[in-house]
C-alpha cells in the first residue's frame, strides 16, 4: 500500500470527503428541512426506491397481490435519496434513521422501518411467505437476519470500496471481496441442499436476499461480476434465475426505480400502473 493514515485524536466530519455519497452522508441524525409526505388512497403507503432494500419490499407486496389479497394494495411514493428525500421531516417521523424504505398502514396507523422488519410485519399481517411452524418459522427468520447482518459487508463495504470510494485502495477491496465471496458460497452451498434459501418453499428470505446477492450473481450488482466470479456459484444461479422468472419479482424490481437499465416505474398507485411503462 503507498499510502497510509494515522488517525487524529478526535474525528471530525469532513464534508467533502466519502465518494460518491458525500453529499448526503453525515454524522448526525434527524430532518434537515420540513417536507411533509404524500398520502394515496391504498391501505399500505410505502416510501422508497429500488435498491436491494427498497426492492425487497415490493417484491413481497407485488407476490401478496398476486394470491388476491387486495388488502395489500399500495402507493409506492419515490424518495430520492441523492437529493436528500430521506432528510425530509415527514420521512424522518416514519423512520428515525433516515433509510429507505420506510411504511405507513393505514389501516392501523402502524409505522414500519427497516426492510426486514416490514418484510416480518407485511408476512404477519397477511398469513403468507412465513411458515407457521416453530421450526420452519425460525429457519426463515435464521436466513432473514443472515441478509440483514451480511449485506452491509457486501455494499458499505465491498460495494463502496469496489465502485463508490474516491479511490481504489486494494486493502478494503481485497478485505471485503473475500468476505463477499465467502457469502456467496454460503449461500451456494445451503442451495444445493434446498430449493429456496430456507427450505422447500419460497419464503419472505428470498425475497430478502435476492436483490443482494441475486442480482449479484445475475451481474446487476456493482459492475462486479468477473471480478468476484459469480457464475462458479452454480446452485445460487440457478435459484437466482428461478426467481427471476416469477412476474411478482420482476414488477417489484420496477418499482421506484427512476435509473438504469430495464423498466422503470417510479411511482406506483394500481397494477394498472405496470401497463403504462
Amino acid at each position: 500500500m503507498s499510502n497510509t493514515y494515522t488517525p487524529p485524536q478526535i474525528w471530525t466530519w469532513d464534508a467533502q470527503n466519502g465518494g460518491q455519497f458525500a453529499s448526503i452522508n453525515r454524522p448526525v441524525a434527524g430532518a434537515t428541512h420540513d417536507k411533509t409526505l404524500p398520502v394515496g388512497k391504498q391501505p399500505l403507503q410505502l416510501y422508497s426506491l429500488a435498491t436491494p432494500n427498497g426492492v425487497k419490499v415490493t417484491i413481497l407486496l407485488e407476490e401478496l397481490l398476486a394470491l388476491g389479497i387486495k388488502e395489500a394494495e399500495y402507493d409506492a411514493w419515490l424518495i430520492s435519496i441523492k437529493d436528500g428525500d430521506q432528510f425530509g421531516s415527514g420521512f424522518v417521523e416514519l423512520n428515525p434513521n433516515s433509510k429507505i424504505p420506510a411504511l405507513l398502514d393505514t389501516t392501523t396507523q402502524v409505522r414500519v422501518f427497516e426492510s426486514g422488519s416490514i418484510l416480518l410485519y407485511l408476512a404477519e399481517k397477511f398469513g403468507h411467505f412465513i411458515p407457521k411452524t416453530l421450526a420452519g418459522r425460525t429457519e426463515v427468520m435464521n436466513w432473514l437476519f443472515w441478509q440483514m447482518g451480511s449485506a452491509p459487508f457486501l455494499g458499505g463495504g465491498f460495494g463502496h470500496f469496489y465502485a463508490y470510494a474516491p479511490e481504489k485502495l486494494e486493502y478494503p477491496i481485497n478485505r471485503y471481496a473475500m468476505e463477499a465471496k465467502r457469502q456467496l458460497d454460503v449461500l451456494d452451498k445451503q442451495l444445493a441442499q434446498h430449493e429456496y434459501v430456507a427450505g422447500s418453499d419460497y419464503s419472505i428470505a428470498d425475497m430478502a436476499i435476492w436483490p443482494w446477492y441475486g442480482a449479484l450473481a445475475l451481474g446487476r450488482l456493482y459492475n462486479a461480476a468477473e471480478f468476484l466470479q459469480v457464475q462458479q456459484y452454480e446452485h445460487l444461479q440457478r435459484w437466482a434465475k428461478q426467481l427471476e422468472q416469477r412476474t411478482a419479482v420482476t414488477r417489484g424490481a420496477m418499482v421506484n426505480r427512476n435509473w438504469g437499465e430495464g423498466q422503470q416505474l417510479p411511482e406506483r398507485h394500481s397494477s394498472a400502473d405496470f401497463s403504462k411503462t
